[in-house]
């Protein structure tokens, strides 16, 4: 009985639990709070309910394995602050993002224009952060941490940026190039906070989170690509694509600098 016990532990490890538990709450959360939204006078242009799908997920798992969640979020909300500056070039990079693919529409004849989609914007900034961070606390503090320790940091950004992009289940109903170049958008963007996040010391939630509120903000006030149309999410696409991109080769050549110090050391 107890090498049975063992067996099935090894087929199906705890962290394939964790995984799984939280990933059916999410999804089914989310839609669970979108219901609720409904009968709530919540504007959906304030705040969305089903970004806290995520924030469900992790709850629950917390409640079934305590300790290897905590393990997980370890540093999501505390730290010493090290890897601040990379941090900031984080937070700097969902601008530079917004903007470069807004010039893109406008070359292209693509309506770009500066807009307040709910006032006040300051009470706007406050919940697209909260709700980020209702995100964020499960797609890049819980499942980014537990995916990268099996199978490393990039295929793991991968990984989490195509079910992040699929948990964006409305895209499916726009055109198939929209629903497309929104995943690849949810790719390149996991890619950048999963290498800018990776080993940082100081709270990862806050710049996930401010990082991921500052591209809404901007979409939301310049682009046009909520009215499905293809061009503004396309050039979203490429514009995250090469910041990713931008990240990747930084940190290779960032590595590769330390290791010829060392050799050079030796």
């Amino acid at each position: 009985m107890r090498h049975g016990i063992v067996d099935a532990m090894r087929r199906n490890p705890p962290d394939d639990r964790v995984l799984t538990v939280f990933l059916i709450t999410a999804f089914l959360g989310a839609g669970a709070l979108g219901v609720i939204q409904a009968l709530t006078p919540l504007s959906p242009d304030l705040l969305t309910l089903n970004q806290f799908g995520p924030a469900l997920g992790v709850g629950l798992v917390v409640l079934l394995w305590p300790a290897r969640v905590r393990a997980l979020l370890a540093g999501a909300v505390s730290g010493r602050g090290e890897g601040a500056g990379r941090g900031g070039l984080l937070l700097s990079t969902a601008p530079l993002t917004v903007v470069s693919a807004a010039g893109v529409v406008a070359a292209f004849g693509g309506d770009v224009a500066a807009a307040l989609p709910y006032s006040p914007l300051a009470l706007f900034v406050v919940a697209q952060f909260v709700g980020a961070c209702g995100e964020e606390i499960g797609w890049r503090c819980l499942m980014q941490p537990l995916l990268g320790e099996r199978f490393g940091t990039l295929a793991a950004a991968v990984m989490v940026g195509l079910v992040w992009g699929v948990w964006h289940i409305q895209i499916f109903a726009e055109h198939p190039a929209y629903a497309v170049a929104f995943v690849v958008m949810a790719v390149a963007l996991s890619v950048v906070m999963a290498v800018a996040l990776d080993g940082m010391r100081a709270p990862r939630l806050l710049f996930a989170g401010g990082f991921h509120a500052l591209v809404n903000l901007g979409m939301a006030m310049a682009m046009n690509e909520e009215a499905g149309e293809v061009l503004p999410m396309a050039a979203l696409a490429a514009a995250a694509f090469l910041a990713a991109s931008a990240w990747v080769f930084g940190r290779r050549g960032t590595r590769t600098g330390g290791a010829l110090a060392a050799g050079d050391a030796r």
